[in-house]
């Protein structure tokens, strides 16, 4: 299966009246443009001017785009925006002196994005996403079946570990590791069908 952020939340946020869309849009992709910026060298006001930038270019552009799997995948146009955005705020920095006078970082931000580029945002993007999705579900869980969850699958624990700690059986570590992870998956399909 191609890899896909979910055409419904792409279709909704067409209608620039669907706030609810565009909120949730923001929560998810904003942090992860604003973390792209500072790890590119922006400093944190570079980092929210670019995020800004490219959710408004989006905002602008987001009527006319068709959504077509065959052609890409909206992590990769998203990519391709923040990286020109970067460009462009650089260009518009270099027409106004700045005091750093460091070259070398303004020379690596205007380069075309390489594959490997592209690499690392695809793994921010995908963490960003499991990130956030785990913050959406973490109330909905009692604390020995998060922490059972946590334990055996994020901090790869040996799963009689994480029972002799929490006072369960295996099995009832299995069963809330299992019962987590398929909300998680749900949760994550609900705006990205790649981790279905």
């Amino acid at each position: 299966m191609a890899h896909t952020t979910r055409q419904s939340l792409l279709v909704r946020i067409k209608d620039g009246d669907d706030q609810v869309a565009w909120e949730r849009f923001i929560e998810i992709y904003g942090p992860l443009i604003f973390r792209f910026g500072m790890k590119k060298g922006l400093q944190e006001a570079d980092a929210a001017d670019l995020t800004q930038d490219v959710l408004q270019r989006i905002s602008q552009s987001i009527a006319r785009f068709e959504y077509d799997p065959s052609l890409g995948r909206f992590r990769s146009w998203l990519f391709l925006i923040a990286s020109q955005s970067i460009s462009k705020l650089l260009e518009k920095k270099e027409r106004q002196p700045v005091g750093s006078g460091d070259s070398a970082v303004a020379q690596s931000l205007h380069q075309i994005p390489s594959r490997e580029e592209e690499n690392v945002w695809e793994t921010e993007y995908r963490q960003h996403v499991l990130d956030w999705a785990k913050d959406q579900i973490r109330d909905q869980f009692a604390n020995n079946t998060w922490l059972a969850f946590v334990g055996t699958a994020i901090e790869n624990k040996n799963a009689q570990a994480v029972a002799d700690e929490l006072g369960m059986s295996v099995g009832a570590v299995y069963v809330a590791r299992s019962r987590v992870m398929k909300r998680l998956k749900e949760v994550v399909a609900t705006i990205d069908e790649s981790m279905e």
